[in-house]
């Protein structure tokens, strides 16, 4: 445990941030995950705009520190390259 008033500060300011940046890492998942099952589905217009969606949270999440961006960069073309073969297979 934190003994001085600098490391309790420190401890507060870091749950703070944990807690801030959870949201932003669930919504980045949930809409990932909502992508993946998507793609899945085999509906080329559902799957499009569920990726959409997907790339500009994972984006978001890149953007405020929450991920690193060349995680978001991998996780983006993971999804798009899953996309490319609902695409190829039609």
């Amino acid at each position: 445990m934190a003994n001085t008033a600098s490391a309790k500060k420190r401890v507060r300011q870091n749950e703070k941030r944990r807690m801030r940046n959870r949201v932003w890492l669930t919504r980045a998942r949930s809409t990932v995950k909502q992508a993946r099952i998507a793609i899945d589905s085999k509906d080329s217009e559902a799957s499009i705009a569920a990726v959409n969606t997907a790339i500009s949270e994972l984006d978001r999440a890149a953007s405020k520190g929450v991920i690193h961006k060349r995680n978001a960069a991998r996780r983006k073309s993971r999804l798009l390259k899953k996309l490319s073969t609902l695409e190829m297979s039609k």
